[in-house]
């Protein structure tokens, strides 16, 4: 069979991205002493070896880091990659997110998912919830607060719910969230401030149905993949989606796709949000509708848990019948294009 010399040159030619591979191992910080709690937005090693075989089946050749210090010690030792795939979490303040972008838009090392600017803002579910009401997308009336005496003179109508401003993964979110009277509201909000050392956001209560959808790509390429509905089982009775229900979803939640109508509802007002706050790649939008039935942003995830069997992003794209393999392909289509403007 006569050789094709003009193909096997381009694949000479051709160079196989390194991908930098940055993460906060779960195990690492439990044997450090961290509880389970506090180590609830690490990684657990499915995941880390999910994402290395998947993006080394796409075809990148793919370097695991770990977290910042060892990216640090890397980057010291003369170390490089032509793109980094950041899922690190990070440690301390409401910053910590954006450490490993941070470190790299310094060593100018480009990366997948949102830069330090976004990943800052949205930690801060306060500061996310000023940007999307001042664009004029729906969002329940809120107030943070750093202090108990705060909430003596508040506006807002019950019932509220309340939350530590910067955690993820339903840290701090309890059947006590929801409060009906100032009481409440006030024991909620002192135990939330002494036991996670932050403000607190305290939001008027959605009563609708609650809602996760999946996005990938950025700016006006950004699309919705998927969606689900939180549905709680017959033995939840809280109807909060908190920090217990999340780490033991199959014995007390299942997930549905909604129908066409409140679908495309809510895809509307997601990437209205997503494109509002500069989120990149892929993520996930959470909503809740109102009394009226109009969807309203809870909050958003610009880093969310990649986990193949167990994490939200996975599972709404397998509701819609796009595999691992596709989701973290779109997510990287996305960066590729972000790296091939910058040669």
């Amino acid at each position: 069979m006569p050789i094709n010399r003009h193909a096997q040159n381009n694949m000479k030619n051709k160079k196989q991205l390194t991908i930098g591979f940055t993460y906060d191992l779960k195990e690492e910080y439990l044997a450090m002493g961290f509880t389970a709690e506090q180590a609830a937005e690490f990684d657990a090693p499915e995941t880390i070896n999910g994402i290395y075989d998947t993006l080394t089946e796409i075809g990148f050749k793919v370097d695991k880091i770990g977290n910042v210090r060892s990216l640090i010690h890397r980057l010291v030792q003369g170390d490089r990659w032509d793109l980094v795939f950041n899922i690190c979490e990070g440690l301390e303040g409401t910053g910590r997110e954006a450490q490993v972008p941070a470190v790299l838009d310094v060593f100018d090392i480009p990366y997948v998912f949102s830069d330090v600017l976004v990943l800052s803002l949205t930690l801060h579910k306060g500061l996310t919830k000023h940007i999307i009401r001042d664009k004029g997308i729906p969002t329940a009336p809120f107030l943070v607060a750093d202090d108990v005496d705060e909430l003596r003179n508040h506006n807002l109508r019950y019932p509220l719910f309340v939350k530590p401003v910067a955690e993820g993964t339903g840290k701090g979110i309890g059947p006590d969230s929801k409060v009906l009277n100032d009481q409440q509201l006030i024991t909620t909000a002192r135990n939330r401030l002494e036991n996670f050392g932050q403000s607190i956001l305290i939001e008027e209560f959605l009563p609708g149905r609650e809602f996760t959808v999946g996005i990938t790509g950025t700016s006006k390429d950004a699309k919705v993949i998927g969606m689900m509905e939180v549905q709680y089982r017959d033995n939840e009775t809280s109807g909060v989606y908190s920090y217990e229900n999340k780490a033991h979803y199959e014995d007390y939640i299942y997930y549905t796709v909604p129908e066409k109508e409140i679908y495309d509802k809510c895809s509307q007002v997601a990437l209205a949000s997503w494109n509002a706050l500069g989120c990149r790649d892929g993520g996930r939008i959470d909503l809740r509708l109102d009394a009226q039935g109009v969807p309203n942003f809870i909050e958003v995830n610009p880093l969310a848990g990649l986990n193949p069997i167990h994490s939200d992003l996975p599972i709404l794209a397998y509701k819609a019948d796009i595999s691992y393999k596709d989701l973290l392909k779109m997510i990287m289509d996305s960066a590729m294009q972000r790296l091939k403007s910058k040669k």
